[in-house]
């Protein structure tokens, strides 16, 4: 009986942690320490910038994917203000003295998304 306890626990304990695999959500986009990478996008490795001016920190990257435009844009007005972001505009969030900018470009079968991080203008 003891033992047959411990193993219910062990599977309750288990699923409790969730065994699925990453979705994408534990993914974070480099140079951004808390913009996760959507689900079926990709970050295109050596196309990031860094750096920080008097003003404040300039940040950009670009992630690839065959997503919709409309599912990244769900996606990050559902998921940036629990990270702190104020929506401006379905392609711009505000935290802090920054703004997020959020562009898309048509790439053949696949979207390009950019993200830009720089201070708010006065």
């Amino acid at each position: 009986m003891k033992y047959r306890f411990g193993f219910i626990s062990l599977i309750l304990f288990t699923l409790s942690f969730g065994t699925t695999p990453s979705r994408g959500a534990d993914v974070f986009v480099y140079g951004f320490e808390d913009l996760p990478l959507m689900a079926g996008l990709s970050q295109v490795v050596g196309n990031s910038i860094l750096f920080d001016t008097p003003q404040g920190r300039i940040v950009q990257a670009t992630a690839v994917g065959t997503v919709s435009q409309s599912s990244v844009l769900k996606f990050y007005t559902e998921t940036l203000p629990q990270m702190g972001w104020t929506i401006v505009d379905e392609t711009e969030f505000q935290r802090e003295g920054e703004t997020l900018k959020v562009e898309f470009t048509a790439q053949g079968q696949k979207l390009k998304v950019r993200f830009r991080v720089e201070p708010m203008a006065n």
